[in-house]
């Protein structure tokens, strides 16, 4: 069925589900093995996402494929048709229909690097605007797919230009075209001011359809870091009193953001339920390929918590008898049990919820426990609920949650989370106007050294790699990385040492309070291939053995060593805390670095498109690609905190 046809056979409130291609192959894996357990939340439809210019076609459509085969649900993947000529766009639709696909997300996407929109709209382009989509997929493919498209509560923001600021009134007559065109349904960029969101809806069913399915879209808060990252990526505004709930004393502790996070998302939810009567049938999650969140909130909320009512286990028949949680691996478990009576020999299993009278939530042990007191409203529940998601397999644990790694660090290559949550892949991270302000014309190597030293003093606030801006220990090692930029080197990443720091402490804290964080030293840099390979730095490095340093090294066409062992991997950064195991939150390892590397390379390449061919800063920025190497250097000792910096600045 079309999602359209789907969500009209709905009478309450349901799901859906947004994931994005991951970077590795072993998150891949692990994130399929992650989309058929969340099969048990019962979404209506899931998505998966195409990176902008077309950067993820490839494992977007084997990520779609793989999952409308396997799971059993439809799937829509998304397609942008901004600088995507004709061929790309048929050959992605044809694959989704020999796949089974049948719904599309018709998305506009960025304009190539280099233009600005207004250099789209005086181009010769064939699809400019995401309702060219639109009418190409049903003029080429009648009645193959169902085509939704998007619309934003707050309004469309086109760049930084003046007078483009945000209005859902000034997007109204574009959206009003999309749909005149055959799109099916329509999806909201992601929002935290539900008043803006229930605004829009009114707008829409008077202005637009009164019947069309409108979905708005919704991103559980992971971390303090990433929640703020996001609602600026998206142009989406926070409510003062949202953005009150997160005290800086908690900021770093994920556990306690998630926490909050839920109940925001499920005060969220209940408002759009009960304001819109029930029109609004169905709430998407953007999951950044996570579940633990977007578990508990369908869990506790009134209103998702009915999609489980009901919904048997595909084994319900051959129930054993043991009264023992024993589901496959993998699974999100919703047991019904009895608990006045004596346990049933011959009970079913079930996954299945309730209306909550009585709720307990304990986001530590990763289970949801749903109590419902008898008809008089008092008593011992009658029946107990449980969400497990503590299920995995193999070497993953028992841990289902293993990669909701703390405050949005790189993480590990086996996480479907893996890297940056954006999905853009290797873009800029800022406009052209922007990255003109910030960083010039570079014309020589010693302007790019200008730019990097700008950063780490803070007068600039975003490098083409990243628009994050300098964590408080960075400050520990600054004149260190200063220097290390004076001499041709230029730093990407890096962090201090540290041996036992609270994990409330200012600058190395991270986690829940009353934990011991630890630190290990590593620089990950540009470094001249003459002065890597020829110089004294690979040989002063090794001379030191590997339980000292270790480094990987690779370049833009691909050529990677290490003094390590095929596939090995560094923990660099971990945490010690209460009724916990130790949590290791950033891992540098051969897989997450190449992966990592390919995409800083082709940042150059992207930096280069701003400039006109055979431009001196066209030639440097392509030059620096060809010339330079990536080099990480771990440093093991962290009981000895200055020695790195002795060694790679000597």
């Amino acid at each position: 069925m079309s999602i359209r046809e789907l969500y009209e056979s709905k009478d309450g409130p349901t799901l859906s589900l947004e994931f994005f291609p991951p970077k590795t192959e072993t998150g891949k894996r692990n994130l399929l093995e992650r989309m058929e357990r969340m099969t048990a939340l019962e979404p209506l439809f899931i998505t998966v996402t195409w990176g902008a210019g077309g950067s993820t076609a490839e494992k977007t459509l084997e990520l779609a494929s793989l999952a409308q085969k396997s799971l059993n649900l439809p799937v829509c993947m998304h397609l942008t048709c901004t600088n995507m000529d004709r061929n790309i766009i048929d050959d992605a639709l044809i694959k989704c229909k020999a796949a089974g696909i049948h719904n599309i997300l018709a998305l506009r996407g960025d304009p190539p690097i280099g233009q600005d929109w207004s250099d789209l709209e005086a181009s010769q382009s064939e699809f400019k605007h995401a309702v060219d989509l639109v009418k190409y997929i049903n003029y080429r493919f009648p009645h193959e797919f169902c085509v939704g498209v998007a619309a934003y509560p707050e309004g469309h923001c086109e760049g930084e230009a003046e007078g483009n600021e945000q209005n859902p009134w000034k997007d109204l007559p574009f959206l009003k075209e999309k749909i005149n065109a055959g799109a099916d349904f329509v999806i909201t960029q992601l929002f935290y001011d539900v008043d803006k969101f229930l605004q829009f809806e009114q707008i829409f069913r008077k202005h637009i359809s009164e019947d069309l399915p409108l979905i708005p879209g919704l991103m559980p808060i992971n971390s303090y870091l990433l929640f703020n990252r996001a609602a600026k990526l998206s142009h989406a505004s926070i409510p003062s009193n949202i953005l009150q709930r997160f005290s800086p004393e908690i900021q770093a502790d994920d556990d306690a953001v998630k926490s909050i996070g839920v109940d925001i998302l499920i005060e969220i939810i209940e408002k759009i339920h009960k304001v819109t009567q029930g029109r609004v049938k169905c709430f998407h999650f953007y999951t950044l390929n996570l579940e633990k969140a977007v578990a508990k909130i369908v869990a506790i909320s009134p209103s998702l918590s009915n999609v489980l009512d009901g919904v048997e286990d595909e084994n319900d028949e051959a129930a054993t008898s043991e009264p023992e949680e024993q589901d496959k691996e993998g699974d999100i478990v919703l047991d019904d049990v009895n608990i006045k009576d004596p346990v049933d020999e011959n009970r079913k299993r079930r996954r299945q919820s309730s209306t909550v009278s009585n709720l307990s939530s304990d986001l530590t042990s990763n289970r949801v426990i749903i109590g419902q007191k008898n008809q008089n409203g008092v008593g011992a529940p009658t029946r107990k609920v449980v969400i497990s998601i503590s299920q995995g397999s193999g070497t993953l644990g028992r841990d289902a949650t293993w990669d909701e790694f703390p405050n949005g660090r790189f993480g590990d290559t086996r996480s479907p989370a893996f890297g940056e949550i954006d999905g853009y892949g290797p873009t800029l991270k800022v406009s052209n106007k922007k990255a003109y302000e910030l960083w010039g014309h570079p014309k020589a190597i010693k302007d790019l050294q200008t730019i990097f030293i700008k950063y780490l003093e803070g007068s600039i606030d975003a490098l083409p790699w990243c628009d994050l801006g300098l964590s408080p220990e960075t400050a520990l090692i600054q004149e260190e990385l200063i220097q290390l930029n004076n001499r041709g080197f230029l730093t990407l990443a890096s962090q201090p040492a540290t041996n036992g720091s609270l994990s409330t402490d200012k600058i190395f804290g991270w986690g829940p309070a009353y934990g011991v964080v630890y630190q290990k030293a590593f620089v990950e840099m540009f470094v001249p291939k003459n002065v890597w390979e020829n110089g004294n730095m690979k040989k002063s490095i090794e001379q030191y053995g590997r339980a000292k340093l270790t480094y990987y090294a690779n370049d833009s066409q691909g050529n990677f060593e290490t003094n390590l062992e095929p596939n090995s991997s560094n923990v660099v950064t971990w945490g010690v805390f209460s009724d916990s195991q130790v949590v290791q939150s950033t891992i540098v390892s051969e897989e997450s670095f190449k992966a990592w590397s390919d995409e800083a390379f082709s940042i150059w390449m992207e930096w280069a498109k701003l400039f006109p061919r055979n431009t001196s800063t066209n030639s440097l920025l392509r030059r620096v690609h060809q010339e330079y190497c990536l080099v990480s250097i771990v440093h093991h000792d962290y009981i000895n905190p200055d020695e790195l910096w002795e060694i790679v600045l000597s």
